[in-house]
C-alpha cells in the first residue's frame, strides 16, 4: 500500500481523491490539503480521509505519508514539489510542470538531488485510443510517421482568472501542452516552432494579454513536420483529435459523438457531442494514477519523467514567444532552451 496525500481539491483534485480511494487498490488516501480549509474538511469527511489541512506543509509532516499528488494551481507547483522532494516523498504532478522554465529547472534539480520518484501528469498518453495508436505505430502499421496533426477545442472560454497566463500559463502552456507532449511522444523531439494566433472570439481576452485561437507549426529533429490548432471557442463540444500520417497509412485518434446514437429526421441527421474533458478522459486519469501507484510501489521508472514535463513546457514557451515575436524559434532539447531561427536572422540582416 502507498499512503497518499492530495494537494489541491478543485474539480480534478476532488475526483482524484475518489479515484485513488475507491478504484486503485494499492492507494490509501490518508490526507488532503487545500487553501480552502472548509473544502478540505468536507472532502475528507465525505471520503473517509483521516487528515485535512489548509497548509500542505503540515501534511508533509505526517510520518506515514509515502506520496503526494499535486493538483493545485500551476503557479504553486514549484514549491510543493521542492518541499516534497526534500521529504523524500514520491510525487505525481499535474500538467504543466510549472509556468516558468526557471521554476521547472529548480524543480528538476530538487528531484534529481533527492532521487525521488516523480511522475509527470500527461493523461492523454494513457487514453485507450492514444495508447493503441502508439502500439500500432511501433508495430509498423502505418510505416514511418511523417506528419503529426492535432486539434484541441474547448466548448467555452474558461474564467478570465483561470485563463490569465500569470495563473495557468495561457493558451499555449495550459491547453497546448498536451498536444506538445503527444507530438514528442509520437514523433520525437521538436526542433523548430512557429506560431500564429489572435483574439477572435472573446474580446475580453485582451484584458489578460492572452489569445483564444492559435495554430502552431512544428518541425521535428527527424525532419518530419506537425501542426496543432488550439481554440477556446469550439462552441459545439469538447473536440480533441489527432492524426499521425505515415509512409504506409494514417491513424486517426479521437471522437466527437459522446452517446453512440444518431437521430435521423427529415430535417437532417444529428448526434450529441463530448461535453468536456472529464467525460472524454476520465478513464485516462484513472489508468494514469494506477500506473503512478504501481510503479512507485514497485521501484520501476516513471512512465513520464520531469524531463518530459520540461520539454513540453519548452515547446509551449517557444510557441508563446514565437507568436509574440512573429518569427520561428529553434529549440535546443539538450540545453533546454530556444533561439530565433538562424535563417530568419540571416534574412533580416540581408
Amino acid at each position: 500500500m502507498i499512503n497518499v496525500g492530495i494537494v489541491g481539491l478543485g474539480r480534478l483534485g476532488s475526483l482524484y481523491v475518489e479515484y485513488l480511494a475507491y478504484q486503485i487498490p494499492k492507494a490509501n488516501v490518508i490526507a488532503v490539503s487545500d487553501s480552502n480549509e472548509r473544502r478540505a474538511i468536507e472532502i475528507a469527511n465525505s471520503r473517509g480521509v483521516k487528515h485535512a489541512y489548509k497548509d500542505y506543509r503540515d501534511m508533509l509532516e505526517l510520518s506515514d505519508l509515502d506520496a503526494i499528488v499535486v493538483t493545485s494551481p500551476t503557479s504553486t507547483h514549484k514549491q510543493i514539489v521542492i518541499d516534497a522532494s526534500e521529504k523524500g516523498l514520491k510525487i505525481f504532478c499535474e500538467k504543466p510542470l510549472s509556468i516558468s522554465l526557471d521554476d521547472a529547472f529548480q524543480m528538476k534539480e530538487a528531484i534529481d538531488q533527492s532521487g525521488v520518484f516523480f511522475h509527470m501528469g500527461f493523461m492523454r498518453r494513457f487514453d485507450p485510443g492514444y495508447s493503441a495508436a502508439k502500439s500500432r505505430i511501433l508495430q509498423d502499421e502505418i510505416g514511418e510517421p511523417i506528419v503529426f496533426k492535432a486539434s484541441s477545442k474547448d466548448p467555452f472560454r474558461p474564467s478570465l482568472e483561470y485563463a490569465d497566463p500569470k495563473m495557468s500559463g495561457g493558451l499555449f502552456l495550459d491547453m497546448g501542452i498536451h498536444d506538445f507532449d503527444l507530438a514528442r511522444w509520437f514523433m520525437g523531439d521538436v526542433e523548430e516552432v512557429y506560431s500564429i494566433g489572435n483574439v477572435l472570439a472573446f474580446p475580453e481576452m485582451k484584458t489578460i494579454n492572452d489569445i483564444d485561437n492559435a495554430i502552431v507549426n512544428m518541425k521535428f529533429e527527424s525532419g518530419t513536420i506537425g501542426t496543432t490548432d488550439l481554440s477556446r471557442s469550439g462552441i459545439y463540444g469538447y473536440d480533441i483529435r489527432t492524426e499521425i500520417m505515415g509512409t504506409k497509412g494514417s491513424i486517426h485518434i479521437g471522437y466527437l459523438r459522446e452517446t453512440p446514437i444518431y437521430i435521423l429526421k427529415k430535417e437532417g441527421v444529428s448526434h450529441d457531442t463530448v461535453p468536456f474533458f472529464m467525460e472524454r478522459f476520465e478513464k485516462s486519469y484513472i489508468i494514469q494514477l494506477k500506473d503512478f501507484i504501481e510503479k512507485a510501489s514497485s521501484g520501476a521508472e516513471p512512465s513520464i519523467s520531469v524531463d518530459d514535463g520540461i520539454l513540453a513546457l519548452l515547446i509551449g514557451h517557444a510557441a508563446t514567444d514565437s507568436y509574440k515575436a512573429g518569427v520561428p524559434l529553434r529549440i535546443d532539447n539538450k540545453e533546454f532552451q530556444y533561439v530565433e531561427k538562424v535563417e530568419s536572422t540571416l534574412n533580416k540582416d540581408a
